[in-house]
């Protein structure tokens, strides 16, 4: 320690550092912190990323004691620190930019060092006395960078996995629940942004819920899929240099009952260590989820537009005034900032993209920035999607009599009486009523072409918004 008691100094390859006193980490991660001034962006912001890191410690600890390269007293202290570190404490020492050189290193000597800092006390001993539990020769005990780091994303995507789906899921029951509620509005559909024919505003949203159902089906599937099985044991490039031959599949083993969750070791572990894809498609389903979201939200901007000038089919919740120049304007900002979420989430995707393509050889050095972008998307989706339910969706209300005076004053009507009519006639009345601006029912009465009795069954509900065909009689 300094005379001040202020910091301790460090010693590493390239030299000492001054280390804070207080700091559980230690020289090489001041030294990520001091290089990588990037996103501003810590470690500490994905939880479930330090979690992973942490068990993925506790895993291989496990299996050095059990294989007797660990002693008991080093073993319980170190387990004790990741427990710790599980639960939630220290996360606030993770400190390294999610952006970073070095293929993740800095990231995994961050865990290594809080980890050993925390183990020391326990022990009895000041943080940076590494001769008494080092965090290399001993955290680090049979890993590298190369199989801790890519098996921490993997554990930290699948411990926040539950969030995602629990957002979506709800999103997909707020939607459902405004189809029922919607199910006896008529209105008219729309194709190219030009009347088509009628529908309920409940099918809209029954539509909504469903195209989203489909995507939390794919993403249940998904990640146990892609992200269960592990590169652990491969160290360096994949060749588990270092590491006793049994180590790996008593870590594997030991990283599966700690966390709840089916890891396999990989099969070939040369493979694992290089191969980014599973983050790639992973990435991709979310892109889809985020298209979907944000079309969806553009029709419900569309549908609210108005008040007086617009479509005014539905009412969104008024959620803030909407100009500092235009009194009474109230906007859509709800679905408008779930619009950039899903832009942002598309960006994620295309800069993970990339950096999947990036690798060389028997490494992707570029592994931390596919970490920053899926765990950004996974956080952004999962906070917008409760904002866009809770704040949205939950509060929408129908404008019925509008519904109904677009439906009945729309040429889309026309379709619905064209097998009773026949197409030549039901050509004309349209072509009459767009040049006159008179209404489809109105000239069909006043031609006589079909009684009030007939209009008014064809006009049921039921009757217009499912397969109906009755043969054109002649």
């Amino acid at each position: 320690m300094s005379s001040a008691a202020s910091v301790r100094v460090e010693k590493d390859l390239l030299g000492t550092l001054e280390v804070p006193a207080d700091a559980y980490y230690g020289i090489q991660t001041l030294r990520a912190v001091q290089n990588f001034r990037l996103s501003g962006v810590p470690l500490s912001h994905y939880p479930k990323l330090v979690i992973g890191l942490a068990m993925v410690k506790q895993a291989s600890a496990d299996a050095n004691r059990e294989l007797g390269h660990l002693s008991a007293a080093k073993h319980t202290a170190i387990s004790t620190a990741c427990a710790r570190i599980i639960q939630g404490e220290f996360h606030e020492q993770f400190v390294v930019d999610m952006i970073q050189g070095g293929a993740g290193t800095s990231t995994n000597m961050n865990a290594n060092e809080v980890i050993a800092n925390i183990a020391l006390e326990a022990m009895g001993f000041e943080k940076g006395q590494y001769q008494h539990l080092h965090p290399n020769n001993d955290v680090n005990m049979a890993q590298s960078t190369n199989d801790a780091y890519p098996t921490a994303i993997r554990l930290g995507l699948l411990l926040g996995h539950d969030s995602l789906l629990g957002a979506l899921d709800k999103l997909i029951q707020s939607f459902a629940a405004k189809g029922l509620e919607f199910g006896h509005v008529l209105k008219m559909g729309r194709t190219q942004l030009q009347d088509a024919v009628p529908m309920t505003l409940g099918q809209e949203f029954r539509a909504f819920a469903t195209t989203l159902g489909e995507d939390l089906q794919h993403l249940k599937l998904l990640a146990p899929t892609l992200l269960t099985e592990v590169n652990l044991g491969g160290t360096a490039i994949g060749t588990g240099i270092n590491a006793d031959p049994k180590y790996q599949a008593l870590a594997v083993k030991r990283l599966a009952i700690i966390s709840g969750h089916p890891l396999t070791p990989a099969v070939d572990l040369i493979e694992a260590t290089s191969d980014m894809g599973a983050f790639v498609l992973f990435s991709g389903m979310l892109k889809r989820t985020a298209v979907k979201l944000s079309k969806i939200c553009n029709d419900l901007r569309l549908l609210s537009s108005g008040p007086r000038t617009g479509i005014n089919e539905i009412n969104l919740p008024a959620r803030q005034p909407g100009s500092s120049i235009m009194p009474g304007k109230v906007n859509p900002v709800i679905p408008e900032a779930v619009n950039q979420v899903a832009f942002e989430v598309i960006g994620n995707d295309l800069a993970l993209t990339m950096a999947a393509e990036g690798g060389q050889l028997q490494l992707n050095v570029m592994e931390p920035l596919i970490a920053y972008k899926i765990f950004d998307s996974i956080r952004l989706l999962t906070r917008a999607m409760d904002m866009l339910r809770e704040l949205c969706i939950d509060g929408i209300t129908a404008n019925e009599a509008r519904c109904r005076e677009l439906m009945e004053n729309s040429i889309g009507l026309i379709t619905a009486l064209n097998p009773y009519i026949g197409y030549e006639n039901a050509t004309r009345i349209a072509k009459v009523a767009l040049d006159s601006g008179r209404g489809v029912l109105e000239l069909v009465r006043e031609e006589q072409l079909l009684d009030e009795a007939t209009l008014a069954d064809i006009l049921r509900p039921e009757n217009m918004i499912a397969p109906r065909l009755v043969p054109l009689q002649g």
